[in-house]
């Protein structure tokens, strides 16, 4: 198999991961993971230039930072079936004394965590801190970061959106996952985006928009494009359509899985559609 089909098997068993780590300790947030499971997976497998040797400098590789933390199960499934740390481990997903905390914390020191991240609105400030370092270094690596839609709603983001075009932070690349819902409703309802795509550019980003978040090809083509687009001057955003709970067919087209597990015979539906690929932990 090339790689894209290897990345295509390894999707449905990343959707398997983060189902069975939330219904175990029946807390956690599966919907934005699921969400997430193929940008994370584009991004892990395919497009960033990262070490698994994990150093937290972060020197001479893309560095990568998740701003809305509550969605860490994806995270932590992918980083574990990168080899960042054992695939084993994440039985233990919120549980006492885990280094896999509901939100990524730093002083557990797990391998691929640089940032205690789940205070939404706070990630962008922090990749663009890493962004500038790398400049300072002059370390020609990218950084990555992720937000939720509903951070968008925090004051602290915009602030640091007009920074990092002010002061010309081209080597960020900044994904927002679009799935247009957050944990009391709709984005619609409880606070409108307005045209998000203008806002960016207005504030003199270079801006993707991508319908297919969840489409992995498509995922991979936008992140490849992004890429090209860094080195230009400006930071780079992509506004990432994707679906809360996207592989489960009762979890989509709802807010209701942004923050609640599923029981026994709910995790047995999810799981038969997603079909066993690589092993369960």
């Amino acid at each position: 198999m090339n790689d894209i089909e290897i990345i295509k098997n390894t999707i449905p068993q990343i959707r398997r991961d983060i189902l069975r780590m939330v219904h175990a300790n029946n807390s956690g947030h599966p919907g934005g993971s699921l969400g997430c499971t193929e940008f994370l997976s584009a991004l892990y497998f395919k497009i960033m230039k990262h070490n698994k040797s994990f150093q937290m400098n972060g020197e001479n590789e893309d560095l990568f930072f998740l701003s809305n933390g509550h969605i860490s199960p994806v995270l932590y499934s992918v980083l574990a079936r990168s080899g960042y740390f054992p695939i084993d481990e994440l039985k233990t997903f919120r549980k006492i004394n885990s280094r896999l905390q509901g939100h990524p914390t730093t002083h557990e020191k797990l391998e691929g965590i640089r940032i205690a991240s789940g205070s939404l609105g706070q990630g962008l400030s922090v990749a663009i801190g890493a962004a500038l370092t790398k400049k300072l270094n002059n370390d020609k690596h990218l950084v990555f970061s992720l937000h939720g839609d509903g951070e968008l709603q925090e004051g602290q983001i915009w602030e640091a959106v007009m920074y990092a075009s002010g002061n010309n932070v081209d080597n960020l690349i900044a994904t927002i996952d679009y799935n247009k819902r957050q944990i009391d409703g709709d984005i619609s309802d409880v606070l409108p985006l307005g045209n998000l795509k203008r806002k960016l550019e207005s504030f003199d980003w270079l801006v993707i928009e991508e319908k297919n978040g969840n489409n992995i090809d498509a995922v991979i083509k936008c992140l490849t494009k992004a890429k090209a687009m860094t080195g230009k001057g400006a930071p780079v955003a992509i506004i990432l359509h994707t679906e809360m709970g996207n592989g489960v067919d009762f979890m989509m087209g709802t807010h209701k899985w942004h923050g609640s597990a599923p029981n026994d015979e709910q995790l047995q539906i999810a799981l038969s559609q997603n079909q066993e690929t690589l092993g369960d932990y």
